[in-house]
Parts: C-alpha cells; sequence; structure tokens
C-alpha cells in the first residue's frame, strides 16, 4: 500500500491528513501526478460517486467596488476593462436565473461587488431570492455580497437563502499581501456569522497570487476547521489594469495537485472547479473532474467561461452525470450532452479579453 493509498483511507473514513501529507500532495512529481489523481477520485467516488453538480452565476452588481484586493477586476483603481454597473432589476436577475436552470444547475449563486450590502441591498436582494425560490423550490440559492453585518445573514436565510459565499481566498500569513482595506479574520468572521444564521457556508480559495505550498495547505486546513459545505477553488486570472497583472506561476499539473490536496483535506466536502479553470486547466479540464464534483456552468464574474454546451459535453465525454438530470436531458449520461438542444449560457458583464498565458 502507498502513501496516497493511506492517505485516501484516511480521507474516506473522515480523518484528516497532516500538514506533512498535504504538503507532500503538492510537492509530487509529474510522474506520480496519474497517481495522485486516482487517488483524490477514491475519495470523490466515495463521497459523490460519478455526479457533477452544475452552479450558475448571477452578476447582479458588478464593479464601483472600494475594496483594493489585488487579484480582482472590480477593485478600486483598476483599469480592467470590465463592465460596470449598479444593481440590476430584479426581473433581469430573474432571467439570468432561469437561464442557469435551463441549462442544469442546482445552484443559483447571486454575486454583487462591493465591501459589503447596506441593510436596504438585504431587502432588496432577499426579494430576488423569495421569488425565485417560489418559482423553484427544489434549486439552491447562493448569496455573495461581501462582509456582512450583524443580523444580515439571518434576514438572508429568512428569504430562503441555501448559502453564503465569502472565500478565504489565502492564507492569514498570505492575506496583507493580496489586500489592505481589510483583513483575512474579516472574512472568517462573516462565514462564521452566515453558518450561525443557519446558511450553508461556502468558502474557497485563489490558487497562483504568489502563494507557497504552505499558505494553500493553511487556507484549506482553515477551509476544514470552518465546515465549508461548498469549496471553490479559483485559478487566479491575472487582469490587466490589476497588482497581479502578468502572474503566469500555474500548470495544468500544479492545479490538478492543488484540487487533490484540496480534495484529501475537506473530503465530503462539495469541491468546486471555478474561475480560471480553462485557461490554467487548459486540455486537462476533464481530468479535473475526477477530483472535483463540481464546476461553474458558464461565464464567471468578469471572465467569459467556455460554452455551458461544451461543459456538458466534457462531461458525458469523462463518463460523468450532471446532478439532478433525469436520462435523457443534457448531461445526463453518455450520449445525454448529444442532444439537439443548444446550450449557450453568456451574461452581461462577461466576456473580457485575457492575455495570452506565456
Amino acid at each position: 500500500m502507498t502513501w496516497l493509498d493511506v492517505l485516501a483511507d484516511k480521507a474516506q473514513s473522515g480523518e484528516l491528513p497532516t500538514r506533512e501529507e498535504a504538503l507532500k500532495v503538492l510537492s509530487t512529481s509529474d510522474d506520480e501526478l496519474m497517481d495522485v489523481v486516482a487517488a483524490a477520485f477514491r475519495v470523490r467516488r466515495h463521497y459523490f460517486g460519478r455526479r457533477v453538480k452544475l452552479n450558475y452565476l448571477v452578476n447582479i452588481k458588478s464593479g464601483l467596488c472600494p475594496e483594493d484586493c489585488f487579484y480582482c477586476s472590480q477593485r478600486v483603481g483598476s483599469s480592467a476593462e470590465v463592465l460596470k454597473y449598479t444593481w440590476l432589476k430584479k426581473d433581469e436577475v430573474l432571467q439570468h436565473a432561469e437561464a442557469g436552470v435551463a441549462g442544469g444547475a442546482r445552484r443559483v449563486c447571486l454575486v454583487a461587488s462591493g465591501r459589503g450590502p447596506t441593510d436596504k441591498d438585504i431587502d432588496r436582494v432577499s426579494g430576488m431570492i423569495s421569488e425565485f425560490k417560489a418559482g423553484h423550490p427544489d434549486v439552491e440559492v447562493c448569496a455573495c455580497l461581501g462582509l456582512l453585518s450583524a443580523g444580515q445573514a439571518g434576514r438572508l436565510a429568512e428569504a430562503g437563502t441555501t448559502a453564503y459565499n465569502h472565500n478565504l481566498n489565502t492564507s492569514g500569513e498570505h492575506y496583507a499581501d493580496i489586500c489592505s482595506t481589510h483583513e483575512y479574520a474579516d472574512r472568517v468572521s462573516t462565514v462564521s456569522q452566515a453558518k450561525d444564521a443557519g446558511l450553508s457556508p461556502c468558502s474557497g480559495l485563489i490558487a497562483g497570487m504568489g502563494e507557497s505550498d504552505a499558505d494553500l495547505v493553511d487556507v484549506a486546513f482553515a477551509l476544514r476547521e470552518l465546515d465549508a459545505d461548498s469549496v471553490p477553488v479559483n485559478f487566479l486570472i491575472p487582469f490587466e489594469g490589476t497588482p497581479l497583472a502578468g502572474t503566469w506561476d500555474l500548470t495544468p499539473q500544479r492545479c490538478l495537485r492543488i484540487l487533490a490536496m484540496v480534495r484529501f483535506v475537506c473530503a465530503s466536502s462539495e469541491v468546486r472547479l471555478a474561475g480560471g479553470r480553462e485557461i490554467h486547466l487548459r486540455s486537462l479540464q476533464p481530468l479535473a473532474l475526477h477530483i472535483v464534483n463540481s464546476i461553474f456552468l458558464g461565464d464567471y464574474l468578469t471572465s467569459e467561461g467556455q460554452p455551458g454546451r461544451a461543459d456538458l459535453d466534457m462531461i458525458a465525454d469523462a463518463g460523468f452525470t450532471v446532478e439532478g438530470a433525469a436520462d435523457g436531458e443534457p448531461g445526463a449520461g453518455p450520449g445525454g450532452a448529444g442532444t439537439d438542444t443548444e446550450i449557450q449560457i453568456r451574461r452581461r458583464g462577461a466576456g473580457t479579453a485575457l492575455p495570452a498565458n506565456t
């Protein structure tokens, strides 16, 4: 039995790996990469079978943010060419959310830029969520509105919100290197408030921001300690016009190792392949499905993903099934994504051109 077999067995029994084991996953060689993926797949299959959960993101307020997160195209002072607009109208938000559901999404994520919502903003978003849930009681809704104030998480929960997303992004040690307008502890506090209010905690990370292996392990262990139900793993999109422009530190192999490490640490959590997957994993995206059990369908906040049709084809071609899809529906299984229905998910606010990955 290899050390990776031992690691997979521990994860399947709910046992946390040691920090040394997690670091060892990140330092494996290319010759060991397929063994790492195979061990992570055992854990993924144990908890989630061959199902892939589809998530759909709606950017309900874009740009105009006073925070200085160095990775973000919406940050204060950013010259990135992204659309800037204040709150979308309820009907427009619902229309976008309906498109995601039609594409097979089991969770709709409503995201607004800014430091955090006012009470009036909470009323606005709660109204959107209540109306959407009335028509789709079985579809999850995740809100991502920034740092929360006292009582706001409870009001979102009362409106029918399923989850609240607020990513830790990196380790506490590294956080001051990527943001100066708020602290790591503020993010931890918001995730804890959401959880205490009965919302499912959704929190993840961004890899490729100059962090060390130790930073990646630290944030993974912090997410496990917070008991995050959903863990989005993003890979830095180095937008021109931001402080991290030109930062291309990731390879497809590195991305797979990071995903596997997160899977071993957060074994039973929904690990979601999120922003940057297309440009960093490239042709290895289908291999990542053997580690993660969740992806975003279509576009992200201010960047364009691959078409929804390509996502569904990728899932079916890799031998996986879309969670919640009936036989014969798009992505339901082999041949399921080959229906005549064309699924092309595009939204207002996406489509920014990116530099070549050199």
